[in-house]
């Protein structure tokens, strides 16, 4: 890695630090047994709940959430489709461990191979997809581990694209799991389609004829527990039991991610403890920013007014119990800006506060340029006075 990528990583891993310096104070004990666990809001990025979240920790199958976050990225990219014809190489068909059984010469849909992954888990189906994608499996990985360094994920090292590798360079920790679940999740909604799955058949083309496999979901919690979403179990000698499951009530999102449990029943207990902990404490405040702004004065310019729009919604996230009804809005941006002014530069911001304490802000943009004014737009401006 690069000094520069790598100062870059380091300074996006101290803004999710910062980031979760709020919910360090409201922080309490939850009954977990696991030896590394986080619990993150999805939304905003929030973190809930920690324990030894940042210990680097075999991650086994749960690599594969990095392999569907570069697989939903190529095909919102356009560089694939969900109907392309996806050939096993031998490679790909030798996998160990969890898998569907391809063969060597076998095509399968991309979202076959997709469901293949989510829900089976299949070694075989994961290094196929690389293979498509990046044309070979370490292409595949080095893309993995820039996406990794570029979401801020300093803790995150790959060696394979599905999790079999036993070595001590490859590793994850269960802050930078929930980071690139929620990448995957918040950015590419549609893996729900997926992860929601309990089983489905699946059909092998070979030399040797036409046979039916049925996929059979490796995330218990979907008959478990009835608010859970996904997204991916992993589980090997060396890192035992992992889950990153994510759960949706009353418009919360929920990550919960337990690594190195030791056996599936405490992995299922701990992440049904930290999500039911959530669920409880929880509490999120939305602004969708959907009112008209007043337009701002120009100063000196072709127009004397420019219209202007929020950045975006406003989220804010409470684990404290206040009362979020006394939420107050309040515009900051001067009356009157000297031209010209650019089309989403900034013209002020809306602050929010809550108990006279701000608990956040959206910038307000321009919605249009509007150029300084020459002596002929004052000129036209005067004759147009007079013809008034």
């Amino acid at each position: 890695m690069s000094r520069i990528k790598r100062k870059i990583a380091l300074a996006m891993a101290a803004v999710i630090c910062m980031c979760m310096l709020p919910a360090a104070t409201a922080m309490a004990e939850v009954a977990v047994s696991s030896p590394s666990v986080i619990l993150m809001e999805s939304s905003t990025g929030q973190v809930i709940y920690e324990s030894n979240s940042t210990e680097r920790r075999s991650p086994a199958s749960i690599t594969k959430i990095m392999t569907l976050l570069l697989t939903f990225e190529a095909l919102d990219a356009g560089k694939v489709s969900l109907t392309d014809q996806v050939m096993v190489s031998e490679h790909a068909s030798s996998m160990g461990g969890s898998q569907v059984y391809l063969a060597a010469g076998e095509v399968q849909t991309l979202e076959t191979m997709i469901k293949c992954i989510v829900v089976a888990s299949g070694n075989d189906a994961s290094v196929a997809v690389a293979e498509h994608i990046a044309g070979s499996e370490q292409a595949f990985v080095d893309m993995m581990n820039e996406k990794a360094m570029e979401l801020g994920m300093v803790d995150t090292h790959f060696e394979d694209c599905c999790g079999l590798s036993d070595s001590d360079e490859h590793y994850s920790c269960a802050r930078d799991v929930a980071v690139m679940s929620r990448e995957l999740t918040v950015n590419h909604p549609d893996i729900f389609h997926y992860t929601t799955i309990w089983m489905e058949d699946i059909t092998h083309v070979t030399r040797q004829g036409t046979s039916t496999f049925t996929l059979s979901s490796t995330n218990k919690l979907l008959k478990q527990y009835q608010w859970t979403t996904g997204l991916k179990t992993g589980s090997t000698s060396k890192a035992k039991f992992c889950i990153s499951a994510t759960a949706t009530k009353d418009g919360i999102d929920l990550i919960a991610v337990v690594m190195g449990a030791p056996d599936k029943n405490i992995r299922s207990q701990d992440a049904q403890a930290l999500l039911t902990y959530g669920f409880a404490v929880c509490n999120l405040y939305i602004d969708e920013n959907q009112d008209a702004l007043p337009p701002v004065a120009i100063e000196g310019g072709v127009k004397e007014e420019a219209a202007v729009r929020y950045q975006g919604e406003f989220r804010y996230l409470d684990v404290k119990g206040s009362d979020l009804g006394g939420v107050e809005k309040v515009t900051d941006f001067p009356e009157s800006i000297q031209a010209p002014v650019e089309e989403g530069a900034e013209a002020g911001k809306v602050r929010y506060l809550l108990n006279g304490t701000e608990i956040g802000s959206v910038p307000v943009l321009f919605a249009e340029s509007v150029g300084k004014a020459g002596f002929g737009d004052y000129l036209k401006q005067v004759v147009g006075f007079f013809l008034l």
